[in-house]
């Protein structure tokens, strides 16, 4: 393990430069989740045959990338950044991929709950524009996609050296600043990428209405990053929200599960009411 912390510890977050720009690996990862959860998406039309075109898969794709951006950047600043004043008051400011001294660093600080909400309303706008795509259908495409993508995007994370866990004497911990710290990111690739999709592939084949793995994969999302969050560090700026515990990534998960319970609840309801 030794031999591999070094190698972490020396490890360059950029992975080339492009015409001055420099590249980073959490970039790359990025674009690959991107690539990957379209290509699941694609591959369980096909398997599952289900009443979607490949072109309004990729229409769709368009519609929610565009507000998965918004919704993750938005996020963080309104969940997790202490400068939200600021940035309320300098919009512009919000998507300036320049530092102060000018340099290029791209846009840093990315909320998930921020993208969950960004990605529901690219939806529902593409669904209003294009109501003959059922919406509960394109909703379980995406609970079986975006698992998948994730996993890449948390290994960015460990990549890119961020969102680190919390401090650990277990033999497989990796060293950050010096620091033995639990590999929470890939603990949480892991988690609530390749555990949720295996999930939610499993229980594919019985679910009851169309849109019940959007459900499941909020409720099954929301319960292992609830659970990872112990291995963690809370956010420097927001520390424990309560006690020596509770963070605003439990807070926020925790509101995913019971919003995804409320909505299976009603749903399955309305179905039993039609039998």
């Amino acid at each position: 393990m030794e031999y591999w912390n070094n190698i972490y510890e020396q490890f360059n977050p950029v992975a080339f430069t492009l015409f001055s720009f420099p590249v980073h690996w959490y970039g790359m990862m990025y674009v690959l989740a991107l690539v990957s959860a379209l290509y699941i998406a694609k591959r369980m039309v096909r398997r599952d045959r289900l009443a979607i075109e490949q072109s309004q898969l990729d229409d769709y794709f368009i519609y929610i990338e565009i507000g998965i951006i918004l919704g993750a950047r938005l996020g963080y600043i309104l969940f997790y950044d202490p400068n939200t004043s600021y940035y309320l008051s300098h919009p512009w400011q919000m998507f300036n991929p320049f530092s102060k001294e000018g340099e290029f660093v791209g846009i840093r600080g990315m909320s998930y709950h921020g993208a969950i909400i960004g990605w529901f309303l690219g939806s529902l706008y593409y669904h209003r524009r294009h109501p003959e795509v059922s919406f509960g259908i394109i909703m379980d495409v995406v609970a079986l996609a975006v698992p998948v993508g994730y996993m890449f995007g948390r290994i960015g994370n460990f990549l890119n050296k961020e969102l680190i866990g919390r401090t650990t004497d277990l033999p497989w911990g990796i060293y950050v600043d010096g620091v033995l710290r639990h590999p929470s990111q890939i603990y949480e690739a892991i988690l609530e990428g390749l555990v949720v999709f295996l999930v939610i592939y499993l229980y594919r084949s019985h679910k009851r209405f169309n849109g019940e793995l959007i459900l499941l994969y909020g409720f099954a999302y929301g319960l292992m990053r609830f659970t990872a969050e112990f291995w963690r560090q809370p956010d420097v700026q927001l520390g424990f929200l309560f006690g020596e515990w509770l963070t605003m990534g439990q807070l926020l998960s925790f509101g995913m599960m019971v919003t995804a319970m409320v909505l299976w609840f009603y749903f399955n309801g309305r179905l039993a009411k039609k039998r």
